[in-house]
């Protein structure tokens, strides 16, 4: 099925919650709280994607309260004994993009083992911080209790998540108790048309009274000059040029949401072969683990096409990857942080997703295409070639260089399995 954008349930704005008698009701920190404290923390434990909107929250409320210094708590879940796993966890990409964040004046970064952790918990207990809150999406009653063994006696707020379990209702209520005020979590896939970006600002207008514009929502990403520089380097040695480029992201944490290697190979054929994207280079991306396997995929193709292949990896610093894709003139990316990313380097990008959480396709519909799955159960790899195809030979002609050609103001896509569609109407390398 297709839809356009004005067809979509209009996405509300967010703003300061409001009363049974339709005025704003008072924000859960009281404005004399913030006037007199010096510093904040801010619980979370965050990806890429989650700070690419969260970041506008954040600056929004610097920019509010600029005696306040912000502290960021990142929580790695992954946190292990096995000290073979620290070195991949200390690298964590989004500590790059967070140290070039001038408006965030502390992070504590080292929570991937135990004895980190409980180095970390100290450290932040001795800072005393008058105003706590937790933006933690997942176990949100134990970051109450952790939020609370941080700061005994500052002013808690944070996010509260109904118990899927009867039982679990009493010790879950009991850590909720350790908070001053709360607001309900949202529940992923039933957010009445928001964005996560909107979620994110209701947040803020609910815990501090902090209004932010619709636009000020949209992602901004500073890539210092440093790393454009290396990028447009990188294009060189490729011998892009003037070339137009396709940036092709296949992979994601999730095997739901991951594409085949077999399907990227497809469609890179499939476009080469149209008249618009024959001399376009494409730039796959990949995921360390999974290099070999692609650079395998890539040199069993015979087709010419693929000599215009190249291999990308941001191994050395987050802003590899946003200054490459900002070269490039059109990303396709499954449902993960670089389809995010596209907005904020404003390349236009046809996102593949399945239909499980809505509230996260890109915010940008005017510069964005998302092909949606239609049924919960189906994985990203329902969506087909021509599915992509479809969508391309929509836009318009391609363009060299960064923020090429806008992908028409499609929308939202939603499709079946391709044996289901006609139920719908309408219709380098080595």
């Amino acid at each position: 099925m297709f839809r356009s954008r004005s067809q979509l349930p209009p996405v509300p704005a967010a703003s300061p919650p409001s009363t049974m008698a339709g005025a704003p009701a008072a924000p859960l920190v009281a404005p004399a709280l913030l006037a007199g404290a010096s510093r904040i923390l801010f619980v979370t434990h965050l990806a890429i994607g989650d700070f690419t909107y969260l970041q506008s929250c954040l600056r929004a409320f610097k920019a509010a309260w600029p005696h306040i210094e912000i502290h960021l708590w990142v929580d790695e879940r992954r946190r292990t004994k096995d000290p073979a796993a620290w070195p991949h966890l200390q690298k964590y990409a989004l500590f790059d993009w967070l140290a070039a964040c001038p408006w965030i004046a502390k992070v504590y970064d080292k929570t991937y083992s135990p004895a980190t952790f409980a180095a970390s918990l100290q450290e932040a207990r001795a800072q005393d911080y008058p105003l706590v809150a937790t933006l933690t999406v997942v176990d949100g009653h134990r970051y109450a209790r952790m939020a609370r063994s941080i700061s005994p006696r500052g002013f808690i707020v944070g996010l509260k998540q109904a118990p899927e379990r009867w039982f679990k209702g009493l010790s879950r209520h009991t850590s909720y108790r350790r908070l001053n005020g709360s607001v309900p979590l949202y529940r992923a896939g039933h957010c009445g048309g928001q964005h996560i970006s909107d979620i994110y600002a209701d947040w803020f207008a609910r815990f501090f009274g902090l209004d932010i514009p619709r636009q000020a929502r949209f992602p901004v990403l500073d890539i210092p000059l440093e790393w454009q520089a290396r990028a447009r380097a990188q294009f060189g040695e490729w011998g892009i040029g003037e070339r137009p480029a396709v940036f092709v992201n296949a992979f994601s944490k999730s095997p739901d949401r991951t594409w085949p290697l077999e399907h990227v190979a497809a469609l890179i054929r499939a476009m080469a072969a149209r008249p618009e994207w024959r001399e376009a280079a494409f730039i796959v991306n990949t995921v360390p683990e999974a290099l070999a396997e692609t650079r395998r995929m890539v040199r069993r193709q015979k087709d010419p096409a693929f000599e215009r292949v190249r291999l990308f990896s941001a191994e050395a610093h987050f802003f590899e990857l946003p200054a490459v894709m900002r070269l490039c003139s059109l990303v396709i990316s499954v449902e993960t942080a670089v389809m995010h990313l596209a907005n904020a380097v404003k390349v236009p990008v046809i996102a593949l997703m399945r239909c499980t959480t809505p509230e996260w396709v890109p915010i940008d519909s005017g510069n964005s295409t998302v092909i949606m799955l239609a049924e919960r159960d189906d994985w990203v790899t329902a969506i087909g070639v021509e599915d992509v195809l479809a969508v391309l030979d929509a836009r318009p002609p391609a363009a060299s260089g960064g923020g090429g050609g806008q992908l028409p103001d499609q929308g939202v896509e939603r499709h079946r399995p391709a044996e289901q569609v006609t139920l719908h109407a309408g219709a380098p390398i080595g």
